[in-house]
């Protein structure tokens, strides 16, 4: 081969990494679209569930539900990157969500009550947290994974009722909670100004749903990039991903790292949101509802988790207040048991996969 040839090879190669790292941090076409009909969507979110006239008198004690709904479908849309793409079910993320909502409460009393740094010290415990329990958790695989990682969330709990309840609040929960103001100037309970008040509310679900937002497009981005493909191959066959050289527990490792990272910021939010810690934010109950509510709306999928937690927050608030009727109210666990029976036997890939085939049958499978 002449030097040309071989200059103008490795030319083409620098310009094909080049490339593919461009397209690896630049949004493309379907993520823009993603990103901005997700922003729509969260915009009007909020008036149409409650704020609408036709649902205002029926709904009006629940507008900071709308809020709920969001922080509980980042918690799932996590959890979904390790359940749905890697294929480990974990029994144990309480630990992550209700980890990092103590961190929150104790960093806004003891440093600072800004809104962004208790997210992002709320996180930071997360990750860390993550790591370690992943790096003991993920020796072992399937319901041993399983079990470890609900172990590791009840020795949490159990610390936090009893041996650190000078620090946790112990069975009161943790009551110390100081939000400040959003940059130091915009009280996150105080109504948006102008039309922005009357779609979104308050700052506070500004906030979230920017956060939200942001949370579906770094989700959205690792499933596109190489780790969302490598993850979907340990997901699909691992004896096989091991064959063609890929360290699977280091994949499998970065997948429960960023699945604690997504329950981290809910956690936080969680927090931010009802001013307060509880201690069932620890217990075992937490991870059971958010593995419901992904499993509800459609696990392996980006929306699908999400709107499993809305509907679950849906009938577990509204319905268990007595709306549309009164006497269904203390059968709200039936009707939550019956709506997810039917779901799965009707439609294994849940809500969101229903929606998915109703498309393909109207656009021919067309994308």
């Amino acid at each position: 081969m002449s030097d040309e040839s071989a200059s103008a090879g490795e030319t083409d190669t620098d310009a094909s990494a080049l490339g593919d790292a461009i397209g690896i941090w630049a949004p493309r076409g379907n993520e823009v679209r993603i990103v901005a009909g997700s922003a729509i969507i969260l915009a009007l979110f909020p008036f149409i569930f409650s704020r609408m006239p036709v649902v205002s008198d029926l709904l009006q004690g629940y507008q900071s539900l709308a809020t709920l709904i969001l922080i509980w479908g980042i918690f799932a849309l996590g959890f979904d990157l390790l359940l749905g793409y890697t294929g480990l079910l974990s029994f144990g993320h309480a630990a992550f969500w209700g980890g990092a909502a103590y961190a929150t409460g104790v960093f806004s009393q003891q440093v600072s009550g800004s809104p962004i740094l208790m997210v992002a010290a709320g996180t930071l415990f997360a990750v860390l947290l993550a790591w370690f329990l992943g790096f003991l958790s993920l020796r072992r695989g399937g319901i041993y994974f399983a079990i470890l990682t609900l172990a590791f969330a009840q020795m949490m709990f159990y610390m936090s009722s009893s041996p650190l309840a000078f620090i946790t609040g112990g069975e009161n929960g943790f009551t110390g909670v100081e939000t400040g103001e959003l940059f130091g100037m915009f009280a996150l309970e105080s109504e948006l100004p102008s039309v922005l008040g009357l779609l979104l509310g308050t700052w506070l679900y500004a906030f979230v749903a920017i956060i939200t937002v942001l949370c579906i497009a770094f989700a959205y981005r690792i499933l596109q990039s190489p780790y969302g493909m490598v993850f979907r191959a340990i997901r699909e066959n691992e004896q096989r991903a091991e064959f063609v050289g890929l360290n699977v527990w280091r994949y499998r490792l970065m997948s429960f790292i960023l699945s604690g990272l997504f329950a981290g910021i809910a956690g936080s939010l969680f927090t931010i949101h009802g001013t307060y810690v509880p201690l069932s934010s620890l217990y075992w109950t937490e991870s059971g509802e958010v593995v419901i509510m992904t499993v509800l709306g459609g696990t392996g999928s980006l929306f699908g988790p999400m709107i499993g937690a809305g509907v679950y927050l849906y009938v577990e608030n509204i319905v268990s207040g007595g709306h549309p009727v009164d006497f269904i109210a203390p059968f709200w666990h039936l009707i939550l048991g019956l709506v997810f029976v039917v779901t799965i036997w009707m439609f294994p890939r849940g809500i969101w996969g229903f929606v998915r085939d109703v498309r393909d049958m109207i656009t021919g499978g067309d994308e």
